[in-house]
């Protein structure tokens, strides 16, 4: 599959795939990540479960024949705990039987083997699109970076980033507006509720404390300063 074969995409959606076939697992991954995924694997269905509950993911993969716990246990697991995580089910069980049986489980969407890549990350990006109201309203992620709202925590690669509340706002809506230009009166209007020009480096000031404390341990700098406009979140770290 070459790079050109699947969409870019802005926001880096957190994916994670359950199946106990290598050489499938290790397909899909390699795919989602080459479409701008971060992915989680697992290789059985307890695993799957634990990493299902454990971390935040947009959207789960998982096939329907999983040593240790099927995939059909696992989703009614997940509903029963009020985990709404959108599920694409992968499987050769191809009977309409076998479909009605997984989406009543709690799947959103089902897709036989063998299957063509494209296909899948067409399903994948329709169920991504779809209103996710509890998800979205707890985690925002752009590439390596996480803001949990409720938690009112970010993280870079997984480490705990300090903002101070100005910082995490100012952050909150580069994020949230990531790949488009955000204007220095944007910022003071959403960010700091002036509808007036204070006269003061007070946004430049926060953007370079907030770029120190994102790329500490010397890592790329994600924030772009767009001469003459503004600034930018980068679409890929």
């Amino acid at each position: 599959m070459n790079a050109g074969e699947t969409p870019r995409h802005f926001l880096c959606m957190k994916i994670l795939i359950i199946e106990d076939d290598t050489q499938t697992r290790n397909y899909i991954v390699a795919g989602l990540k080459e479409a701008g995924h971060t992915v989680d694997a697992a290789k059985d269905g307890l695993e799957g479960l634990f990493l299902a509950q454990e971390a935040n993911h947009d959207l789960l993969i998982v096939d329907r024949m999983l040593p240790g716990l099927d995939g059909l246990s696992l989703v009614k697991k997940l509903r029963g705990a009020s985990n709404s995580v959108p599920v694409l089910f992968l499987t050769t069980m191809s009977g309409i039987n076998d479909r009605v049986e997984g989406l009543n489980a709690g799947a959103d969407d089902y897709l036989v083997k063998p299957f063509a890549f494209n296909e899948l990350d067409a399903r994948v990006n329709a169920l991504l699109r779809r209103p996710r109201e509890t998800v979205e309203m707890k985690v925002l992620r752009v590439c390596g970076i996480e803001i949990d709202l409720m938690k009112r925590v970010v993280k870079r690669d997984g480490q705990l980033i300090d903002l101070q509340p100005t910082e995490f706002r100012l952050l909150e809506y580069l994020v949230r507006h990531a790949g488009q230009v955000v204007t220095r009166t944007m910022l003071l209007e959403n960010v700091w509720d002036f509808h007036f020009d204070p006269k003061t480096n007070i946004v430049e000031t926060h953007i370079s404390r907030l770029r120190s404390k994102l790329n500490t341990g010397n890592k790329s700098d994600i924030i772009q300063t767009v001469r003459g406009a503004g600034y930018r979140i980068h679409e890929t770290a």
